[in-house]
């Protein structure tokens, strides 16, 4: 079996093993049965499945199709410090993400406690603002009889005077003559 190079060629700091062509059980099942070889595969043992485990949970593996057939590439873990700085990574980013999921619901719930608190201030000052209209509709009217109270009140001075200064003119005229 030939093994191939991945179909995309980017750089990157990560270092992948050889690509391993997928096989299905079925196509195992027949390409055993014709061959009738009694190799036995070999077993991974129980403190690298897991460290495969949490790498391909960091790290997925590549997958791509070509002629027909599923190939996939791992991450080679060549030492343990490259696979814990991958945890270190996989834990870093969790913590952020983590971070940024309190930070959004901490700015929605403010957002919202803001929008509030608007919608309360802006009823507030609507019911100010009625109080106010009808003060000033109240005072316009009480200034209005004032102003009324204020003409007749003149009128009536000015009739006072005007009978004085009528009954004021008789009694010169009366002792005149």
């Amino acid at each position: 079996m030939a093994e191939r190079a991945p179909v995309s060629t980017e750089e990157t700091l990560v270092r992948y093993d050889n690509p391993v062509l997928v096989v299905t059980k079925r196509a195992e099942k027949v390409s055993s049965g014709i061959a009738g070889s009694s190799v036995q595969p070999c077993v991974p043992t129980e403190a690298k499945k897991e460290t495969e485990e949490i790498l391909n949970a960091i790290l997925p593996p590549k997958e791509w199709e070509e002629d027909g057939q599923i190939w996939t590439q791992k991450v080679t873990i060549n030492c343990g410090e490259r696979g814990l700085l991958l945890l270190r990574v996989r834990d870093e980013a969790r913590i952020t993400m983590e971070a940024y999921q309190t930070l959004y619901c901490s700015s929605i719930a403010f957002g919202m406690r803001k929008a509030l608190q608007s919608e309360q201030g802006k009823s507030d000052l609507m019911d100010q603002v009625a109080k106010l209209e009808s003060e000033r509709s109240a005072l316009e009217k009480q200034c209005m009889e004032l102003k009324q109270k204020t003409e007749q009140l003149e009128r009536r001075a000015a009739e006072l005077r005007a009978a004085e200064e009528k009954r004021h003119q008789e009694e010169l005229n009366w002792k005149a003559s």
